[in-house]
């Protein structure tokens, strides 16, 4: 078996792992660091997903790194421009050269007595083990499986005769034209496909157990077009970057504060885009507006292709699948070429990897997250995760300035060790994302870690309280715990 060194191990070579290591590679020079990526690409979900359509459901100028901003004018960008700006910042920054492709990262385990972690990989492509030793490791892994996207088990689904295809794993080259599908699904991925079908399927149904709010939004944003004819373009994505935060968090906070009337105003914009002939029921949940993420469709293109009869939706639930299509529970039927199950994500932590301490295995649903970025009682561990209800790649930016300001602190101390210690039995029964409650993120109950009673054991999704406890409050608050060299026993400041 084949052994590694390095300082730091990134674990994965999506959005967050690239904005990691650019960070790394920036302000800190000198420190050895490699990324560990399982696909033979750059990009992660956006190297994965290639389904039609497919697309950002954030404004990418506060998706796109901080350092190097978007600098296109497009409010949603497509999968492969998104693939291509994460690649390109790669490039740019040389982390490209750090990334070993091809590895399944199984397991990792700390050493306190050797202050290291070991972490076991496996080469899909020849079946061999790798192992690689690092002093603090990087989980950047995302929340859910690749391998398996979510699949409800539909009654007489074996006899369907079409075509059944989940868009996790869509086939290369596949044609649609002329057929009829009918896509099972209301969130972010079917309001994506349907139009972008529609365009030549003979007809798209969209069948939605239960409503979703829809918003639509500007596809180009005027204002910064209009701001990089006469300004500075760093300027400019400054000044759009901060608009967009600041509206991205009020429209949440009114959500939370004035649901009905935020209601009111998301249904009246949905009626206007879809016109008289559309029945409202099927845009109207149950829930309040941000109990579950609001679905972006750009220049209204979903309620579009509505309006002019290629699509319509249905509200009801799949009794049986048939040889021709799927009978609903009405008793209506909806006859298909093809049934694309638009029906969400399985949840996995680590990338399906193992963790332990000492031998000792540790599950993440027992732990609570310190700042919402270490996890309590592993030591040298960074924990990437990103918002749920603003742009993830917010999240990761601060959550990379904070690693880099605590190597900074370890190497200024003489410490190697830092580990968040919860001295008062913080843990609740509430999982870190259970404020919204979309199905993945129920399914992510028993798989994420614990909120904490207080912080720094709650994770709060508010940019601005993470600016301040991240990149400004002391490394040393009596919560973090360090050890120096040769030291199994950690101390407090």
């Amino acid at each position: 078996m084949t052994t590694h060194r390095t300082d730091v191990l990134v674990i994965g070579a999506g959005v967050a792992g690239i904005g990691v290591a650019c960070r790394l590679r920036r302000e800190l020079p000198g420190r050895d660091f490699a990324i560990l990526e399982r696909r033979a690409g750059i990009g992660g979900t956006w190297d994965l997903f290639r389904y039609p359509g497919v697309r950002s459901d954030s404004d990418m100028f506060s998706f796109g790194y901080r350092f190097r901003p978007w600098n296109g004018t497009r409010v949603l960008a497509d999968g492969e421009s998104i693939r291509d700006y994460v690649t390109a910042t790669a490039r740019e920054y040389g982390v490209d050269k750090a990334i070993h492709h091809g590895l399944r990262v199984l397991a990792a385990d700390w050493s306190s007595e050797h202050q290291r972690w070991t972490v076991t990989a496996l080469r899909e492509a020849t079946g061999e083990r790798e192992t690689w030793v690092c002093s603090f490791l990087v989980t950047c892994t995302g929340y859910y499986d690749y391998d398996r996207g979510h699949l409800p088990e539909f009654p007489g689904a074996e006899r369907f005769e079409g075509v059944r295809i989940h868009p996790q794993h869509w086939p290369r080259d596949f044609d649609h034209t002329g057929k009829r599908v009918v896509v099972i699904g209301s969130g972010a991925t079917a309001v994506t496909l349907v139009p972008a079908l529609a365009d030549r399927a003979a007809h798209v149904t969209m069948l939605q157990r239960s409503p979703s709010y829809v918003l639509s939004v500007p596809s180009v944003d005027r204002i910064t077009a209009w701001q990089q004819r006469f300004l500075p373009g760093p300027l400019v994505a400054r000044m759009t970057r901060r608009r967009n935060i600041g509206l991205q968090r009020a429209l949440f906070r009114t959500a939370r504060r004035f649901p009905r009337a935020t209601r009111r105003m998301l249904l009246a914009g949905v009626r206007r885009a879809v016109g008289p002939r559309i029945d409202m029921t099927h845009f109207s949940p149950a829930y309040d507006p941000w109990d579950e993420r609001l679905c972006a469709v750009p220049d209204g293109d979903l309620f579009r292709v509505l309006r002019e009869g290629r699509a319509d939706v249905v509200t009801d639930t799949v009794e049986t699948f048939t040889p021709t299509g799927i009978r609903l529970a009405s008793g209506r039927e909806l006859a298909a070429d093809v049934v694309v199950t638009a029906t969400g994500l399985n949840l996995q932590a680590f990338g399906g990897a193992t963790i332990s301490v000492d031998g000792e295995p540790r599950d993440l649903h027992d732990v609570c997250t310190y700042k919402s970025v270490m996890l309590e009682g592993i030591p040298n561990l960074a924990w990437v995760f990103g918002y749920t209800n603003a742009s993830w790649t917010l999240k990761v930016d601060l959550a990379a300035a904070y690693l880099v300001r605590l190597l900074r602190h370890l190497d200024a101390t003489g410490r190697t060790v830092a580990v968040p210690v919860d001295h008062a039995a913080n843990a609740t029964a509430e999982g870190v994302v259970d404020e919204l409650t979309s199905g993945y993120i129920r399914r992510a109950k028993d798989v994420m870690p614990r909120q904490g009673r207080e912080f720094p054991w709650r994770m709060v999704m508010d940019y601005h309280h993470d600016r301040k406890v991240l990149l400004s409050d002391p490394i040393e608050d009596g919560v973090l715990a360090f050890g120096g060299p040769g030291s199994a026993r950690l101390t407090g400041p």
